[in-house]
């Protein structure tokens, strides 16, 4: 009997020790944990939270994990506003063949402010900011079962609401071609607003935005895109050409005020020196009257006279009788001297 005793307290203990190391569990460098005791949390407030390292809780159906990461991101992806696709054409890169119009009871689209459809997809990116609020939030059921999926719900109701009510606020070109990086932000935007209004305890890191017009309608949409492209291109030549035009006109006016400017200065200049010198002029012809007169008859009738072959020039005599002057017009010319010696 007393060996038998032995038995049962070596196996009391093993099987306490089994218990005991049964409940170890480690909560890694990114995530925190919750031990929920028959569905109740453990501790209050920030206490709840357990950090990295070893701890310890008793075994199911006593205690729960709950782990929740908090600097992995994830990734949700809207499933309004997008064709018809599978995951396995996703993954090669691949669409299915696009029918004569579009297929409500398969593709889903979204309406614009102008009334055009189009598709449009939001993938965003997030991690999870406050623990509690994502768990405690996201609570399911009577049991108080907490499932984080709760959470990517939440998220991806967001991002299809952002990308309807953003798509009717933008017209189809600017969403195509105009304002893309607009349309993007005021999508991400309006997930940020969605996202701290129903305190999902979430921050979202990241909002991709894919649009595309309708599959069937790809063609007319390319000839409207190339009609813009040359509409631009005409466009920047006329603006180049403008910018030419008006850089040599400005050339030639720069050019043609400095001409106009250097005649001035010259004329300015040849003026004054002309007054000047008609000044010192003035002592001269008060000095000798007639003798002036003769130096500037003689010089006007040098620039008159300056092609001609003869010139004879008369000054008025000395005692004021008048001269006689015979001149011989038409007159032979030489002839050469003839018996000469040579």
């Amino acid at each position: 009997m007393r060996s038998s005793f032995v038995i049962v307290k070596v196996a009391m203990a093993a099987l306490i020790a089994v218990i005991l190391f049964s409940g170890v569990f480690t909560v890694g460098p990114q995530e925190k944990a919750v031990i929920l005791r028959f569905g109740r949390p453990v501790g209050e407030g920030q206490n709840m939270l357990l950090s990295a390292g070893l701890h310890w809780s008793f075994p199911q159906p006593i205690d729960e994990i709950v782990r929740i990461p908090i600097s992995e991101i994830q990734k949700v992806t809207s499933t309004a506003g997008w064709y018809m696709t599978t995951p396995e054409q996703e993954l090669a890169g691949t669409e299915p063949p696009a029918g004569p119009s579009l297929n409500p009871a398969q593709d889903s689209y979204v309406l614009t402010a102008d009334r055009n459809i189009i598709h449009v997809r939001a993938t965003v990116y997030y991690h999870i900011d406050d623990p509690l609020t994502a768990i405690f939030q996201f609570a399911s059921g009577t049991n108080h079962q907490f499932d984080l999926g709760g959470v990517s719900n939440a998220v991806l109701n967001a991002a299809n609401n952002a990308i309807v009510a953003t798509a009717a606020r933008f017209n189809v070109d600017d969403i195509l071609t105009l304002k893309v990086a607009d349309f993007q932000d005021a999508v991400e935007q309006r997930v940020h607003e969605l996202v701290e209004q129903e305190h999902l305890g979430v921050v979202v890191d990241q909002c991709q935005v894919d649009h595309v017009a309708p599959r069937y309608l790809k063609s007319v949409f390319e000839q409207v895109v190339t009609a813009r492209v040359n509409r631009s291109k005409l466009i920047s030549d006329a603006q180049s050409d403008q910018n030419r035009i008006l850089s040599q006109a400005g050339a030639q006016a720069v050019s043609i005020t400095n001409s106009a400017e250097s005649a001035r200065v010259r004329f300015v200049t040849s003026v004054q020196a002309e007054a000047v010198a008609f000044k010192e002029l003035l002592p001269r012809y008060e000095g000798n009257p007639r003798l002036y007169e003769q130096l500037e008859m003689a010089k006007v009738m040098a620039e008159v006279l300056t092609n001609v072959q003869e010139k004879i020039f008369l000054p008025q005599r000395a005692d004021g009788k008048s001269r006689e002057l015979r001149l011989m017009l038409n007159r032979e010319p030489p002839q050469p001297r003839t018996g000469a010696a040579p």
